[in-house]
């Protein structure tokens, strides 16, 4: 019996984004803290600022002690951020 493979699009950031380099993200999906950061070049304290201040969307929590971000709204986030 063979195995069917799935395969998650892949969402490629624009060249004008706030990153130096490239960055691909799964279209889909959620991601914790450490790779938003990776994302957004802003300080731990910064972005959780910015979250209560309404300017970056909140975590969803995944569990009692686990939060993380839809990737559709840091990929919206980047976008904004971009422009």
């Amino acid at each position: 019996m063979q195995e069917k493979s799935v395969l998650q699009p892949t969402y490629t950031l624009p060249e004008k984004s706030v990153l130096q380099q490239p960055y691909q993200l799964p279209a889909i999906g959620f991601m914790k803290l450490p790779q938003v950061l990776e994302i957004i070049p802003v300080s731990r304290s910064t972005f959780l600022n910015k979250i209560k201040s309404g300017e970056y969307p909140a975590a969803i929590k995944l569990s009692e002690r686990s939060v993380a971000w839809k990737v559709q709204d840091i990929l919206a986030l980047v976008e904004k951020l971009s422009a």
